[in-house]
């Protein structure tokens, strides 16, 4: 059973930077792309950032610039750095993993989501 395990949230002012870490455990054939989505009070989750099995990347318009995500295959761990926060970044953070379980068959994961907390 595949297992996403976020950690890095917390508390920082505007304009700090945090560092979120998914570690992915389990076993799985394949990885067609993994992502960082986030959800705030009200709010709809959306996608924040999207690592594809080849490396590209897409990010959504807010976060351009700001965010980066990467992946390091041999800690089979992907990251979400987030420099210049904004309170608008206030969220729920998530992991999402999009996995060939095996040969045929494709699933979807998420973790438990990570706190994410910009004020001053």
């Amino acid at each position: 059973q595949v297992q996403l395990v976020e950690s890095g949230g917390g508390l920082v002012q505007p304009g700090g930077s945090l560092r979120l870490s998914c570690a992915q455990s389990g076993r799985f054939f394949s990885i067609y792309a993994m992502g960082w989505y986030r959800q705030a009070p009200g709010k709809q989750r959306e996608l924040v950032a999207v690592i594809i099995s080849d490396g590209s990347t897409k990010y959504r318009d807010s976060v351009k610039g700001r965010f980066t995500i990467s992946r390091d295959n041999a800690k089979n761990t992907v990251y979400l750095q987030m420099n210049n926060l904004k309170p608008e970044d206030t969220a729920v953070y998530y992991c999402n993993a999009d996995l060939g379980i095996d040969s045929m068959r494709r699933k979807n994961y998420w973790g438990q989501g990570t706190q994410v907390t910009v004020s001053s």
